[in-house]
């Protein structure tokens, strides 16, 4: 059976690590088809790069200016995303992977980490490189996770529906996203020490955080 063929877009400033980056992609086995859409966020929405199976996003495109804003915008569109920085801190990587990243590297970890995260990315999975578990096990704001509005969103509309199908039909997103946000919720709360693998675990760490009140579901079945 062949194997799944992978196509990435890389939107970065600095052309020696798009360089780099399609070199890794290139040796990868199977290879990686990379797209450099240098530092224009256009790149990553039209063309080739529009249709990009994986987002691997620079977040500071703009010096001193965190692009989170753009991550949340690429992420509710149901962009898989690997953020890929210069950034080491804690707090910067787990704001990221609440924002809705699949994985968060620095550019201090090479091909051993990214192919693998652009690889998991593209299956909807994540994937957690040494600079993430380090941030994670850090993290003293454990127990809740911290779901975008989009997620939120999907994850009301999915308790509401019968299927993902009439969850995409009502929000007007295909069903691929639809699993890629749910996807992502499921992983945020294996983070937080809280699995949630079935619907029904997943509705009753909901109801425990107040995502949606029992009132509400019981409407819903009505």
């Amino acid at each position: 059976m062949a194997a799944e063929l992978i196509t990435a877009v890389i939107v970065d400033d600095h052309a020696a690590i798009a360089a780099g980056v399609r070199y890794w992609c290139e040796r990868a086995d199977p290879p990686i088809t990379l797209i450099d859409a240098g530092d224009r966020l256009a790149g990553v929405w039209t063309g080739p790069g529009g249709a990009a199976d994986v987002v691997i996003f620079d977040l500071e495109l703009v010096p001193g200016k965190p692009g989170f804003g753009e991550l949340r915008r690429l992420v509710d569109s149901g962009r898989r995303v690997v953020v890929y920085s210069q950034h080491a801190d804690n707090a910067t990587a787990i704001k990221c992977i609440d924002l809705g990243a699949l994985a968060y590297l620095t550019k201090r970890e090479g091909p051993g980490h990214l192919v693998p995260a652009i690889r998991a990315a593209a299956r909807g999975a994540p994937y957690t490189a040494p600079s993430l578990s380090g941030a994670l096990a850090a993290d003293d704001n454990a127990g809740r996770p911290h779901l975008s509005p989009r997620e939120t969103e999907v994850l009301r509309a999915w308790f509401a529906s019968a299927s993902k199908e009439l969850v995409a039909a009502k929000l007007h997103i295909t069903v691929k996203t639809v699993d890629t946000h749910i996807t992502r919720v499921r992983v945020k709360y294996a983070n937080a020490g809280r699995a949630a693998r079935t619907k029904s675990e997943l509705v009753t760490r909901a109801l425990d955080d107040g995502v949606i009140t029992l009132s509400e579901l019981n409407d819903t079945v009505r």
